[in-house]
């Protein structure tokens, strides 16, 4: 096995593995044919100098009426057979002869080669697992090698191949060979066909990923992202609060004339993105969430399993807006805030002026706000 080293160094290098990596899959796939194939139990010598790998077949020395000697013939020598070449050596010595792959029988070089092979693809497999893993969760572009009958679309990825399902496609998008993909990395996987990785451009976490890429603040975590809620390729609900004060959150991820959020919602299929301001009181969140419907009161509660439910006062031209086309608007609300909420239509008296009344935001601040007190300074 001289200049060995150098095959291993050529195969890390084609592989993009590690030369150790490769240094101890050849070392373990030797010593499982050696022991598997030749039954002898061995270990290796390593020059580095040299760049040999010697590998060394290690045989016990036993007395003459040894059981060893019977059980396991190829690993053990009577002592009086070693006595022939070496009178001074004793019972339980080793002696090491070297074996060559040129003495191996064909059937032991083609399992070497076969468990060489299967232990680098799989040291590359691991290899990508980890590196794969720690990018879930962000984007990864790649080009369509095929769709199948059933529509998932199969994408080249760094020469692996990765799969974006049906059901993780945003609906009326199609895709055809040698399209460039966008989506992000949703889960790593082994399976019997190897390293699978699964993408996906409905969860919310794509349209995370592309804040993220798009505005500046959110990247460098002066915008904070409260919550998403998405209901793929026809709208989404974005909470946002700042950590400047000088950063108004809404404008800044929505840009000079929509240009930011205008170009997610491109790479979206053209959905609606709403932005609304986060806020730790859970009424005014909701009412947030809920706009542009303008909310008289909410009132809530929770169930005993635990259920968050709100009540919603609102006049009755304002319910329309709160629920939205085909419910889109409440079923984001429900989905960004937690809570289940309902209705309830508060009709206006006939001829009654509504102006002065408080709605909307200005009746939950003053809800929330602090009372002046009447009391004087003492002179």
């Amino acid at each position: 096995m001289e200049k060995i080293l150098d095959i291993v160094e050529l195969i890390a290098y084609e592989k993009g593995l590690s030369l150790d990596t490769i240094k101890d899959v050849v070392k373990n796939s030797i010593l499982k044919v050696a022991k598997e194939c030749l039954d002898a139990q061995a270990h290796f010598v390593i020059d580095d100098s040299n760049k040999d790998l010697t590998l060394l077949h290690v045989v016990q020395v036993c007395a003459d009426d040894d059981p060893r000697l019977e059980t396991d013939p190829k690993n053990t020598l009577a002592l009086s057979q070693a006595h022939k070449s070496d009178p001074t050596l004793k019972p339980d010595d080793l002696l090491h002869y070297e074996i060559s792959l040129k003495d191996m029988k064909r059937g032991a070089v083609n399992a070497l080669f076969k468990d060489l092979e299967f232990n680098i693809q799989k040291s590359l497999e691991d290899q990508y697992f980890q590196k794969y893993k720690a990018m879930l969760n962000t984007i990864v572009s790649g080009v369509v090698l095929d769709v199948d009958s059933e529509q998932n679309t199969y994408i080249e990825i760094d020469g692996l191949q990765a799969i974006l399902a049906l059901k993780n496609r945003i609906k009326g998008e199609s895709f055809k060979v040698g399209d460039s993909v966008r989506a992000v990395l949703k889960h790593v996987r082994f399976s019997k066909q190897g390293l699978i990785l699964e993408l996906s451009r409905t969860t919310p976490k794509f349209l995370e990923a592309l804040l993220h890429l798009e505005v500046p603040e959110i990247a460098d975590e002066e915008i904070e992202i409260m919550g998403i809620a998405r209901i793929p390729g026809d709208r989404a609900k974005l909470a946002l609060r700042s950590h400047n004060n000088q950063i108004d959150p809404i404008g800044a991820t929505v840009g000079v004339k929509g240009v930011r959020i205008n170009a997610i919602s491109k790479e979206l299929c053209n959905e609606s993105i709403d932005c609304v301001h986060y806020n730790e009181i859970p009424e005014m969140y909701i009412a947030n969430a809920l706009s542009p419907a303008q909310i008289i009161k909410i009132k809530l509660s929770e169930t005993e399993e635990g259920k968050k439910n709100a009540q919603v006062t609102l006049y009755g031209d304002q319910k329309s807006k709160a629920i939205g086309r085909n419910g889109v608007n409440v079923r984001l609300a429900c989905m960004l805030t937690g809570f289940d909420i309902d209705f309830e239509v508060l009709e206006p008296k006939e001829n009654a002026p509504r102006t002065p009344e408080k709605v909307g935001l200005s009746m939950l601040e003053s809800l929330f706000s602090k009372k002046p007190t009447s009391e004087t300074p003492n002179n």
